[in-house]
């Protein structure tokens, strides 16, 4: 079998915990279970939703923005341990890049709302309007404040330190779609320059901050740079999104690679202030320490930052897998230790895997969905590879096999369709607000609504019902769906931002019961994504074990039935 492996320290972040009793879980603030099932944490992920933009602020705390996350992570600079969060309560909301004035100012670009925010010494915030797509951020050392546009433009201007007048145009935005000419992490040189990369064009070019005059210092990188950082001694450096990081000598344009991590994707640099690089990884949430004398340390632990859909699917007599869907990558993990058995990618050109946010079993094959990319795709797992990949849905959200065709979950039309073979595209439910979870057996549909609570039968004994019946309500924020061994229903309710719960339905009198509580759910995106960024999900095996992913906490909970093995 072929797959494609992320080794090292990249999977060696995946933290795989021992069972806890549910009182005890409970008393530490974990998740705890109303009875008959062992509670565990099987697979502890990244603490950060994915890390973004890097800086360093003069109390050497390290800032990591988490575009996903929704927040500013802040790192103790010695250790890499969080001592705060900045997110939507002070008006961050998807950031891309962060940087730190002289006077001690924050900045941070929110690239979908296109929007540059500011916090000040004492705590209050101003935010500006630049346009869609803005994402580096730098400041000079006498305080001048420049940002680019990125993927969704690829204007360069320079702003009022105070965001009040309006900004300086040094390059107008020309491309909607970003193209070839848009800049990425950029910082000012000791010649007052600004250094920025083109990844595209696999380039690092020079740019004059008064004219807006672009030179190429270096081209035909081995790989698009991401990002460049001038050390203290004016020596520059580029990561690129192969998890390299080159150093490139400014007077001949060329490069020799100082440091490599197999399967990562490095998005962006700083120097700390002991003068050490350090590196995030926006696809597993790490930050890498890349020491003067050499080496290679994990500052901020990788691995799951977003685990949505799950799935299990037995690989022969006594061996099963669990299958995560990790928003830029699929997890295979060993369901009964935990361990990685693989990972899967897309490619640095989009290639390969479509970012799952969903996933469901498809006989040898897997579902996968993304709104990120609009797609529903059919993945054969065993060769990490497309069987099949399906673009015209609107907005889908969750996708399952049912009776053979392809029923999807879009929000965009507040519908469930079904797909056959031969492309025939039907609804099978219609009016949801927002549709999420589905959950089949070989007769019976039932879908899930997100922003109402609801749960309802689409198909039954396989005549769709038309209307569509109530199985259960008062909900909150139902996301994935399962049936379990005994024919009743599995939900998880994101229940806000503060914990989620696993509720059983009896589908035939609507009856409801807890069966897990404390589950860390309900990532809060941006303003302009998803209200619920991944669907956390519930699968069962055929031994009546339950897996449930919490986004939050990117983690995934193993609930084994007492007295039963796995």
């Amino acid at each position: 079998m072929q797959r494609r492996w992320m080794i090292g320290l990249a999977v060696g972040a995946l933290a795989v915990a021992s069972a806890v009793p549910a009182a005890a879980a409970a008393a530490k603030g974990g998740p705890a279970v109303e009875g008959g099932y062992q509670v565990k944490v099987l697979v502890q992920g990244a603490p950060i939703h994915g890390a973004n933009g890097l800086a360093a602020d003069s109390a050497g705390r390290v800032l990591v923005a988490s575009l996903f996350g929704g927040e500013i992570v802040v790192l103790d600079g010695r250790t890499g341990q969080i001592v705060d969060r900045l997110g939507h309560g002070v008006g961050v909301d998807a950031p891309d890049d962060v940087a730190v004035a002289p006077d001690g100012s924050m900045y941070w670009t929110d690239l979908g709302l296109g929007q540059v925010g500011r916090r000040a010494p004492d705590g209050s915030v101003t935010k500006q309007f630049i346009g869609v797509g803005v994402n580096p951020v730098t400041v000079r050392d006498d305080g001048r404040v420049f940002v680019g546009q990125g993927f969704l433009g690829n204007g360069l201007y320079e702003l009022d330190p105070l965001l009040v007048d309006p900004p300086r145009v040094l390059i107008p935005d020309t491309d909607p779609t970003g193209g070839p000419n848009q800049l990425n992490g950029f910082d000012f040189g000791p010649d007052g320059y600004l250094y920025a990369p083109q990844p595209m064009l696999s380039r690092v070019v020079r740019v004059d901050p008064e004219t807006g005059a672009i030179t190429v210092v270096a081209e035909a990188l081995p790989a698009p740079p991401s990002s460049v950082e001038f050390d203290a001694d004016g020596d520059l450096y580029a990561s690129l999104l192969t998890g390299t990081v080159v150093r490139i000598d400014l007077a001949s344009g060329g490069f020799r690679t100082v440091a490599e991590i197999d399967g990562a994707m490095f998005d962006n640099m700083t120097f700390d202030a002991r003068g050490a690089l350090l590196v995030s990884d926006s696809h597993n949430g790490a930050v890498y320490r890349l020491a003067r004398g050499g080496g290679v340390q994990t500052f901020s632990p990788g691995g799951l930052i977003l685990p949505g859909g799950v799935a299990v699917v037995r690989n022969g007599l006594a061996s099963e897998s669990l299958f995560v869907a990790d928003g830029w990558r699929l997890y295979e993990l060993d369901a009964r230790s935990g361990s990685v058995r693989g990972v899967s990618a897309g490619d640095i050109r989009g290639l390969g895997l479509s970012n799952p946010f969903t996933v469901a079993p498809d006989g040898d094959h897997l579902i996968l969905t993304s709104w990120f990319t609009n797609s529903v795709q059919v993945w054969d797992p065993a060769a990490s590879s497309e069987v099949a990949i399906h673009h015209d849905f609107a907005w889908p959200v969750n996708a399952i096999r049912f009776q053979g065709d392809l029923v999807v979950a879009q929000v965009g039309t507040g519908s469930v369709v079904r797909r056959t073979a031969s492309g025939a595209t039907t609804p099978i439910a219609q009016g949801l607000a927002y549709p999420s979870g589905l959950a089949a057996t070989d007769d019976d549909l039932w879908v899930a609504d997100w922003a109402t609570g609801l749960v309802w039968q689409a198909v039954a004994d396989g005549v769709v019902l038309d209307p569509l019946q109530l199985v259960a309500g008062g909900l909150q924020f139902p996301e994935g769906m399962a049936v379990d061994v005994d024919g009743t229903l599995l939900v998880v309710e994101a229940v806000g931002p503060d914990q989620g719960q696993l509720t059983r339905v009896d589908p035939t009198i609507g009856g409801t019961s807890v069966v897990a509580t404390g589950l860390e759910t309900f990532v809060q995106g941006s303003a302009v994504f998803p209200p619920s960024l991944a669907l956390s999900s519930v699968a069962v095996s055929a031994s009546g074990t339950l897996y449930v992913t919490g986004d939050r906490g990117s983690v995934v909970y193993r609930l084994q039935p007492v007295g039963r093995s796995s």
